[in-house]
């Protein structure tokens, strides 16, 4: 840093008053022969004159003038034409204000301190951007070699000597090393009430946004994350505060890497998710697959079914939640589903409070409160079965709850009811046999009406034979409805009205969702 100091030794000239000011700072050096050059002047300025433009016994005034807009010092030169000698008047007004006065005698140019400052000027200059730019290849190494958000942190907090902390959009902190509690709360409540796009909690730290990279789906611009940097006993110089806006871009880079990150584990996740209730994965097959997620050896499934606008927020904060929970699993959707198969490491009971602690960590993430079915533990490579029991204590607590008050839950085995019947049947070609039996007249007799047809009768069903409210379902007039119950019943032979052959069309529908 340049100061007033510097610029007088070694230049010829001689300090008249002021100097205990001799340390203050030159942010630039400007020649004016104005009675007043303040107006086009901003402070931390250098002042070179040959004191034309002071009248005489106008010295203290044009002193005192120039101390209190900030100036770092005021040189005049002599013996060209404006003054021989600095007037007394002038060195007592600069002494009292400790403003630094000096002379520039004849035999040494203004050009002399001009061009010594801005040699200086611009070699401190071209130094912070060499610190800096150093500073920004080391917060690169932190990203590249996936130390995460806590590994930036604490090499930013080493580069300003003092602490950082990253927060998300809404003030929740994601990491933090070396920041006092009162300047993250700050932070944190600012945070929360939507601060501006820069502030200072305190007067030693500054808190910086993070831009979208224009990556994340229907949440274009705005602040993605925000990065607080400080110290606790003196102010962030400026090579700090400019490390700290380099610090940002590579806040930004770590949160895309591990977005792109957490978006191919989904993908991969919803791949061998696919293929297993497909029936394409069994055995030491779906195993080998299932071995990366950390699912080797007794694994659960959760499922939920959150609402269509809500998916990839559920699904973002279910794989999260299933990572900090179980530390490791599968989490991806399949159709309306969000579903995560979790290692189980102790006894069932244990597993459903986990996974009701998921499911609540993801309610509050999303901001409603989500359904959940869990299945027992079963081998890893029999993780179809433990899915399809997931799902179904989940459809039947949602039946259960539909209009009826109940608090939303988890849902396990207990819940199933005659959904038991069909989990327990290993043999998938007498499963089969059993709801063609009973569906197959619908599919051949009606051909592509026959989808037609089986919708509304699932519909039906689960409305408890109730005419209007599965017409309203369907979009569809209840005599339109009657005419389709009537076709089935003539198609199959059974009656709607028995509670014998509603039983078998709900077995049989549900046992064709086994299937496949």
């Amino acid at each position: 840093m340049l100061t007033v100091r510097d610029m007088v030794e070694g230049t010829g000239v001689r300090v008249l008053a002021g100097a205990a000011g001799l340390d203050r700072p030159v942010r630039w050096v400007h020649i004016s022969e104005l009675a007043d050059p303040t107006p086009w002047l901003s402070g931390g300025e250098l002042l070179l004159t040959t004191g034309m433009p002071i009248e005489d016994g106008g010295g203290a005034a044009y002193i005192e003038c120039l101390a209190t807009h900030g100036l770092a010092g005021l040189g005049v030169g002599t013996g060209v034409g404006g003054l021989d000698v600095v007037p007394e008047t002038m060195a007592k007004a600069a002494e009292a204000h400790g403003f630094p006065l000096f002379e520039v005698p004849y035999e040494t140019p203004f050009i002399a301190l001009t061009e010594k400052a801005f040699t200086e000027i611009v070699n401190d200059q071209a130094a912070m951007l060499q610190r800096a730019i150093a500073a920004h290849e080391r917060l690169e190494q932190v990203v590249l070699s996936e130390h995460g958000l806590d590994g930036i942190v604490s090499a930013l907090a080493k580069l300003v000597d003092g602490g950082a902390a990253i927060f998300d959009a809404r003030g929740v902190q994601l990491a933090r090393r070396g920041l006092d509690d009162a300047t993250v709360g700050a932070t944190a409540s600012t945070l929360r009430r939507r601060g501006p796009r820069g502030f200072s909690p305190s007067p030693r730290a500054i808190a910086l946004p993070v831009p979208r990279t224009g990556t994340e789906p229907d949440q274009p611009g705005g602040a993605q994350a925000w990065l607080l940097a400080g110290r606790a006993a003196e102010p962030l110089s400026e090579l700090d505060r400019l490390t700290v806006h380099h610090a940002v871009t590579v806040v930004a880079l770590e949160l895309l890497r591990r977005r792109v990150a957490a978006d191919t584990e989904r993908r991969l996740a919803g791949d061998v998710l696919a293929s297993l209730l497909s029936g394409e994965l069994e055995g030491s097959e779906l195993r080998r697959r299932l071995q990366p997620f950390g699912l080797e050896d007794r694994v659960s499934a959760l499922v939920l079914a959150p609402p269509r606008h809500l998916k990839d927020a559920a699904e973002a904060a279910l794989a999260d939640a299933a990572r900090a929970e179980a530390g490791g699993g599968l989490a991806a959707g399949n159709g309306a589903l969000s579903c995560a198969l979790l290692p189980v490491g102790g006894n069932d009971e244990a597993f459903f409070a986990q996974a009701e602690r998921i499911r609540a960590a993801v309610s509050a993430e999303v901001g409603a409160e989500l359904p959940a079915g869990a299945g027992r533990a079963v081998p890893a490579g029999e993780v179809r079965r433990g899915f399809h029991e997931a799902r179904w204590a989940l459809e039947a607590v949602a039946v259960e709850a539909n209009g009826n008050g109940h608090p939303v839950r988890l849902a396990t085995y207990r819940d199933l009811g005659s959904f038991q019947l069909l989990l327990s049947l290993q043999d998938d070609d007498a499963l089969r046999l059993f709801c063609d039996s009973i569906l197959s007249p619908i599919e051949t007799g009606e051909g592509a009406y026959g989808g037609e047809l089986m919708r509304s009768l699932e519909v039906f069903i689960e409305c408890n034979g109730q005419w209007e409210r599965a017409a309203k379902q369907l979009f569809c007039h209840r005599h339109t409805l009657r005419y389709r119950i009537r076709r089935i019943e003539e198609l199959t032979g059974r009656s709607l009205d028995s509670a014998r052959d509603r039983i078998d069309f709900w077995l049989a529908l549900r046992g064709r969702e086994l299937l496949h």
